[in-house]
């Protein structure tokens, strides 16, 4: 059986990054706010949080990731209202031009660089014609002058403590640019960027050409 990376800490997970990871994804709904049976699907969608805010406005929901025992507690929150599947990023098991919004939250800076671009391909095989890819990660600043050094410094400290691998994951996203050259890089166009008062986040919106 293949390990679980976040099979140890999945029970709590929510509790120690959720209330900083909120922010964000609040900013995320009113840069692209939900409307009823809209089909989205959140690509590591780890324990659901991000699918969750789309609930209410009865959009058509399917999350996947890599843990079995992240997607346990996103079945827990979620219950029916979320279709929820086992799987690769980088090979996703479904249907093409299926969906109006993908959405990657701060799963990029945690790949293999060689990956990420192979990530964005296949969201933009699932995309519908029209639809957008909503990617928020961490951002390389620059930083506000204590605020923002503060937080990148937390954030530092947490991704040392997810292991090597994981930090030097994240060490080359910042260094090589974050979203903004991986975006640049792609076949894809920016429609809409935000990055967080501090400097430490940032969201993209983007499109096929």
């Amino acid at each position: 059986m293949k390990h679980d990376a976040y099979g140890w800490h999945a029970g709590f997970y929510d509790r120690l990054y959720e209330p900083a990871a909120k922010i964000l994804r609040d900013v995320g709904l009113t840069i692209f706010p939900p409307r009823e049976n809209i089909a989205i699907l959140d690509v590591g969608c780890g324990t659901g949080s991000q699918l969750a805010l789309y609930r209410r406005a009865g959009c058509r929901l399917v999350g996947i990731d890599n843990s079995p025992a992240m997607l346990a507690v996103a079945k827990q929150k979620l219950g029916q209202a979320a279709e929820l599947c086992i799987g690769d990023a980088t090979r996703m098991p479904l249907a093409a031009s299926r969906f109006d919004l993908i959405s990657v939250v701060f799963v990029l800076h945690e790949m293999d660089p060689e990956l990420r671009p192979v990530v964005l391909k296949e969201c933009q095989r699932l995309l519908k014609p029209g639809g957008r890819i909503m990617l928020m990660d961490y951002h390389p600043g620059p930083f506000s002058k204590v605020m923002g050094k503060i937080w990148h410094l937390l954030i530092k400290l947490m991704e040392i403590s997810a292991g090597r691998k994981h930090y030097g994951n994240y060490r080359d996203f910042i260094a090589s640019g974050g979203l903004e050259s991986l975006v640049a890089d792609s076949p894809l166009h920016l429609v809409r960027r935000y990055v967080s008062e501090h400097g430490v986040t940032a969201i993209y919106l983007i499109a096929a050409r």
